[in-house]
This record gives C-alpha cells, sequence and structure tokens, in this order.
C-alpha cells in the first residue's frame, strides 16, 4: 500500500533542492516502514545539516517512522533560536574546532590556517579517506560535494555554498561563529604545525639580506622549517584576516 507524506525544508535547507522545489510542501510517497532520516537525504539534504524535524508539530528524530498523512518540517542548524526543549539532532559541538576539507577547497584550508584553525587538507584525499579522518580526529568535513556528507559515519560536515575562496572563509566563520576562536599566525600554512617563536640567532644564516636587517621577530614551523618575519606581507594578511574576525566583511 502506498503511503503520502508532506516535507517542508525551511532556509539554507533549500540550497540543496533544485529551484521548483523550494520553500513549498514537497509531496513523499513511501511503501513498508521508512525511517525520516532516509526520506531527508532522498530529497538530497545532508542528515548533517538539519537540527530540528517537526512531525505535524512535534519534535522527532531521524530513526522516526513515518506515517500516512504525516506534515515533516525540517530545520537547518539554530544560531540564536532557543531549541533546547525540543529535540537536538546534531551530536553535542566538537570541544576543539579542528577541519578537514575535500580536495576542491585548497585556498579554503590555506585562508583557515591563516586565522589559526588546525586544518587538514591533501590534493589526494579520496572521500573515504576524509570520512575516516573527520571520525577518528574528530575534525569537521568542509567540502563541496553534497554527497560526502550523506555518509552515516559523518557527525559534523559543512557544505560550502560558495566557489570562491573568500565568501567559503565567510561561510564557515557565520556557521560557526568563530571570530573569538580565530588565532592569526600561529600555524603553518604549508604543512598546518604549530608555530614556535625562535630567536633572529637561530635562523639569521637562513634570511634574506633586507629581512636580516629589518627585522627582529621571527617564528618557525617544526614541521617543515618555514620561517615566518612580519614582512609587509604579514600586514596585507592582517588587514585580510580583521575582516573575518572582526566582521567587517560583507
Amino acid at each position: 500500500m502506498v503511503k503520502n507524506a508532506w516535507f517542508r525544508f525551511y532556509e539554507e535547507l533549500n540550497d540543496f533542492l533544485p529551484p521548483g522545489r523550494r520553500k513549498v510542501l514537497l509531496p513523499y510517497s513511501f511503501t513498508g516502514k521508512q525511517q525520516v532520516k532516509d526520506a531527508i537525504e532522498s530529497f538530497g539534504v545532508p542528515h548533517v545539516e538539519v537540527d530540528l524535524i517537526l512531525v505535524n508539530g512535534k519534535s522527532v528524530d531521524f530513526s522516526y517512522i513515518i506515517e500516512d498523512g504525516d506534515r515533516i518540517s525540517v530545520y537547518p542548524v539554530f544560531e540564536s533560536i532557543d531549541i533546547s526543549k525540543v529535540t537536538h539532532l546534531r551530536e553535542k559541538p566538537l570541544r576543539e574546532i579542528k577541519f578537514v576539507l575535500d580536495v576542491h577547497l585548497g585556498k579554503l584550508a590555506r585562508y583557515l590556517r591563516l586565522c589559526g584553525f588546525d586544518t587538514l587538507y591533501e590534493k589526494d584525499y579520496t572521500d573515504d579517506e576524509i570520512v575516516l579522518i573527520s571520525s577518528f580526529q574528530k575534525r569537521i568535513i568542509l567540502t563541496r560535494d553534497k554527497k560526502l556528507l550523506n555518509s552515516k559515519k559523518v557527525t559534523h560536515g559543512i557544505w560550502i555554498r560558495s566557489q570562491y575562496p573568500e565568501s567559503q572563509l565567510k561561510e564557515v566563520f557565520d556557521r560557526l561563529d568563530l571570530k573569538s576562536l580565530a588565532r592569526p599566525f600561529t600555524i603553518c600554512l604549508e604543512c598546518n604545525t604549530q608555530l614556535i617563536n625562535v630567536s633572529k640567532e637561530e635562523v639569521i644564516d637562513y634570511l634574506p639580506p633586507r629581512t636580516k636587517e629589518y627585522y627582529d621577530d621571527f617564528r618557525k614551523c617544526p614541521g617543515c622549517g618555514r620561517i615566518y618575519w612580519e614582512g609587509s606581507h604579514f600586514q596585507r594578511m592582517k588587514e585580510f584576516i580583521k575582516v573575518f574576525t572582526e566582521g567587517s566583511g560583507k
């Protein structure tokens, strides 16, 4: 016997739907027992993007079995609305913000490292490797691939909407409210290792002549050996980061 239910997706969850199916009541036909989680993902919406499900006005979790005639409202992660009295679907926030990025987000990886966030990225990561790293190291997956977030093993992930790196960084800062957590210039842009302070004498043999003359404060990466100092590039990067950490971006 064919049963019918109705779904309505709210706010940014509509980004996963074709234009003609956004912000409207959508029919869903099914037979047998059907979990609401599977139904939601059949529309193309990853479960990690969902934080609240209301069935006929009552909060349910992903294991709810849909009944004939149900009206189901699906909401994204809430940042400012208190939903503590209803069923939270996402895992508790991670105690330490760390990321693993897919192959399409190399520039975003450098930006996140510039802001001081532990960010893993390799051009040859497979989807399975990303999911495994996320699971074992408790990292948030950032991806341009919606399908990657459908894995049952994924507990924390964000589908990045924009194709432009600066806009992508703003997405991440806004979604996770990272302004107060940023620690700029503390992580190596190349290998993601925590930087250490070193004396000028320790690195002087590796510095360009003008750098030896004009700069005295240095940091070094214990991983790849790269040396950092506050040259002209530093001021440009500082102004770039300020847009995101102080909220002056558009």
